[in-house]
């Protein structure tokens, strides 16, 4: 029998004035009485945001089928008998999920699967280049040439994104940018066909767009985001890159030996159409221009970090001024040359040294780069917590990055010790996840220093970041030549531990920069 009962006792209406509508009616609960009141003849009527009740009397009442439904139904009447001066409380009702779910956190999956798609369309090359200078007899340093291009677009576009997203708006630039790499992607194969200065070129347009990127994200996040929440949405989005690091690496053989190195990028390409219609229609550059956002979660943004107005002019002095913009920029360069190195030349490594096939290469690669979205959501997790604590937001990206760094370097050493292909894969591994927490680091300092610069100050430091990848990736196809693998990780543990001094010397978490 399902729980149910409601038991009323009326009063006569009072003529008193001091008479209320608590005490012309009482409510009284059991759980075992029947329940003589005639629900189904209680209708509610909608007026000036009040509750209207009718009452008639009827002699039989059907039960309630259940005791969800009898318990709803008791609280409405229970809510209309008390008078006629009751309002009705709107959070009664339940809205769908979707509804309620907060829209800065759609913001920061739509730039998650932004990034997912960013590395996709970039770590695709690195495994194609392997049949692909097969078929065109490409040597190191021509690989190495290929594999660099990209960065030359990526490189123009770094400064010139963060200026166009902080005076524009980070809608409209990431759209861009995603429509135009996925474009570039998709005519790489005709590139290659027609000849090897064709292919630099479409690389180097494909690096265009990408660059553009994180300017545009970190403009449309330091509006969107509170501070006690920027770790973890920034780790979440940049676990996006590694994700789709992933998901090239895994998916890029099976492509290449069942339809052919080309599919990989019409098919990569492609998806960067479906993304841009959806960002299109629910994005926006600031909450303050999105109509459909709940004015709770608005105030919630407003109050706790919102960069408020437009940039107008951009105060170049005083940003290279400010040590700690230094420090970004340097341990922003060395940071990417490890990084990118292992981006774009781990599948060859694991090919010529561990003697991996090209299906191994790629699945063997996802192995780092699932660590790294794992460690930088846990990273974002530990910085936000420590900040919540009371932590200084100094102290914890000092933590975090000196992590970022010292960790990779420490594994790295250890390459050349180790003879077995599983242990060499798992030095590689935990490389890459101690690195992933430079989200929490670095990364997350932009929007500390200088929030309403951000897009500019990433651009600048992301700038540094891509000579490094240029000159990284170009430099190791070189060593690669005249030395070995062990030369390569060298320089990179090198810039490794100038990064952790200049970080631990010169950073700050506190804003610098109005």
């Amino acid at each position: 029998m399902s729980s149910r009962a409601l038991l009323f006792s009326f009063s006569p209406p009072s003529t008193s004035p001091s008479s209320s509508p608590q005490s012309r009616s009482r409510i009284l609960l059991s759980n075992h009485s029947p329940s003589p009141f005639p629900f189904h003849l209680l209708t509610r009527r909608r007026g000036g945001g009040k509750v209207w009740a009718d009452v008639k009397s009827e002699k039989q009442v059907p039960e309630p089928s259940s005791k969800y439904q009898d318990l709803a139904i008791h609280k409405k009447v229970a809510r209309a008998l008390v008078g006629d001066d009751v309002e009705e409380e709107e959070d009664d009702e339940v809205a769908p999920w979707w509804e309620i779910f907060p829209k800065r956190w759609v913001i920061v999956i739509l730039c998650f699967s932004a990034f997912l798609l960013c590395n996709m369309d970039r770590v695709n090359m690195s495994i194609a280049i392997l049949p692909m200078s097969a078929e065109y007899n490409w040597n190191p340093t021509t690989v190495g040439l290929v594999q660099s291009s990209f960065f030359w677009g990526y490189l123009l576009t770094q400064i010139a994104g963060g200026i166009w997203a902080d005076t524009v708006g980070g809608k409209q630039v990431l759209a861009f940018g995603v429509i135009w790499w996925s474009v570039a992607t998709i005519l790489t194969p005709v590139a290659a066909k027609l000849g090897l200065p064709f292919l630099l070129v479409a690389r180097a347009f494909m690096g265009i767009g990408e660059g553009v990127a994180m300017p545009a994200m970190n403009n449309i996040l330091s509006k969107w985001v509170p501070v006690a929440e920027r770790s973890r949405s920034l780790a979440l989005v940049y676990s996006g890159m590694y994700l789709g690091s992933v998901t090239g690496l895994a998916f890029s053989p099976f492509l290449i030996h069942q339809y052919g190195w080309p599919s990989v990028f019409y098919s990569f390409g492609s998806l960067g159409t479906v993304w841009f219609c959806i960002w299109l229609s629910k994005a926006h550059s600031s909450p303050l221009d999105d109509p459909e956002m709940r004015p709770e979660e608005k105030k919630l943004i407003a109050t706790n970090g919102l960069s408020k107005d437009p940039v107008k002019e951009i105060p170049w002095g005083l940003i290279l001024s400010k040590p700690p913009v230094w420090a970004l920029i340097v341990s922003h360069f060395c940071h990417n040359w490890g990084t990118f190195i292992l981006l774009t030349w781990m599948p060859t490594y694991y090919n010529q040294v561990l003697k991996f096939n090209l299906t191994e290469s790629g699945l063997f690669c996802v192995l780092p780069w699932l660590t790294m979205a794992i460690s930088a959501n846990f990273g974002g997790w530990i910085a936000d917590t420590l900040v919540t604590r009371g932590v200084s937001v100094t102290t914890v990206r000092k933590i975090m990055q000196t992590v970022g760094f010292l960790g990779p370097a420490f594994f790295l050493t250890q390459l050349s010790h180790i003879n077995s292909p599983v242990m060499a894969v798992l030095c590689m591994t935990c490389s890459q996840g101690t690195d992933a927490f430079s989200q929490s680091g670095l990364y997350s300092n932009h929007q500390d220093i200088a929030p309403r610069y951000s897009g500019i100050l990433l651009g600048l430091s992301n700038t540094a970041g891509v000579l490094a990848g240029v000159l990284g990736t170009a430099a190791t196809g070189y060593i690669l030549q005249h030395g070995s693998w062990d030369d390569v990780f060298k320089v990179s543990v090198g810039l490794y531990l100038v990064g952790t001094v200049v970080w631990n010397l010169f950073s700050t978490g506190e804003k610098i920069i109005d």
